[in-house]
């Protein structure tokens, strides 16, 4: 059996302010750099990682290379578009209470994720899954038994993974709140039915100072 591990990025600015990020270059916080280094040394003493596959957004590029500074030989990153965060085209940039006046019908209490609309330049929600599907399948595709795969995503895109993987239902999964910055899950890759074997993970945080 192969291992899959799937992380979310470090802290942004974007997050602390409470900004819809979407697709947007939005950068790491100092905290944001810290955790990512963190999580990278607890990897280090924890597991051995054969690759690393990683959204090509900023915030996620800059949390692969500040996990691999951690870690101390991390392989090369292969980045790929199918792990971005949800597309919010022309939203991007808004807080959530602006863009509940754009959309007024959406549940204020509900992530902005899970909005049952596309906005203009942005995906709609089966768009959305389906890309992150292929990434999926790509990850299981290249992850040969014995072998452990790091993915460095985001908040929504772990949504659509841990629905698929347990008896939660898609669109209230993505209701949720996001997972902690860098939290971390551990899949096991069997043939048959890949299984979620560790949720939410973040031992690294003993780590920080």
């Amino acid at each position: 059996m192969g291992t899959l591990l799937v992380a979310r990025h470090g802290e942004t600015t974007w997050n602390r302010d409470g900004r819809i990020q979407g697709w947007a270059p939005s950068r790491l916080t100092d905290r944001g750099q810290q955790q990512a280094t963190a999580l990278g040394a607890w990897l280090d003493e924890r597991c051995s990682v054969d690759r690393v596959f990683a959204s090509d957004l900023r915030r996620t590029r800059e949390t692969a290379a500040a996990v691999g500074d951690g870690y101390g030989g991390l392989p090369d990153r292969a980045f790929d578009t199918d792990w971005r965060e949800r597309g919010f085209g022309i939203m991007q940039g808004l807080y959530a209470d602006e863009l509940l006046d754009e959309f007024p019908d959406h549940d204020p209490d509900a992530s902005v994720i899970s909005l049952d609309a596309a906005p203009e330049g942005g995906e709609g929600i089966p768009t959305f899954r389906g890309r992150v599907e292929s990434g999926w399948d790509r990850a299981i595709a290249t992850t040969d038994t014995g072998e452990t795969t790091l993915v460095v995503t985001h908040g929504g895109v772990i949504k659509v993974l841990l629905a698929k993987l347990t008896d939660r239902d898609p669109d209230a999964a993505l209701a949720e709140d996001s997972q902690p910055n860098c939290a971390v899950n551990e899949i096991r890759l069997d043939k048959d039915s890949p299984e979620l074997v560790g949720e939410e993970l973040t031992g690294w945080r003993t780590l920080l100072d």
